[in-house]
């Protein structure tokens, strides 16, 4: 995951393979100032990324959180498990 001014930028897969690694990192990101994760990057993903994304809002505990380049899938599988809301708001 590559980060720059206050943005982490993850590329390639988010699936149940590399997620829950990805929940310690982004988390420790978060206490270093990291506020955006973009996603625009991701070539592949499973629902194991909904769980990741909810999880780094869960741990920014109240701290503004977003995620931008949300890709198709991920936002298709958002609307089916009805938790858009949670992953599009900023």
């Amino acid at each position: 995951m590559k980060v720059e001014n206050g943005t982490a930028y993850l590329e390639g897969k988010l699936t149940l393979e590399n997620a829950a690694g990805l929940l310690d990192v982004g988390t420790k990101l978060m206490g270093e100032g990291v506020a955006v994760f973009d996603l625009s990057g991701l070539q592949q993903v499973d629902s194991s990324a909904l769980s990741l994304l909810l999880g780094w809002r869960r741990a920014a505990a109240g701290q503004a959180v977003s995620f931008v380049g949300l890709p198709d899938s991920l936002l298709g599988l958002a609307k089916l498990y009805g938790v858009s809301d949670l992953i599009e708001a900023s």
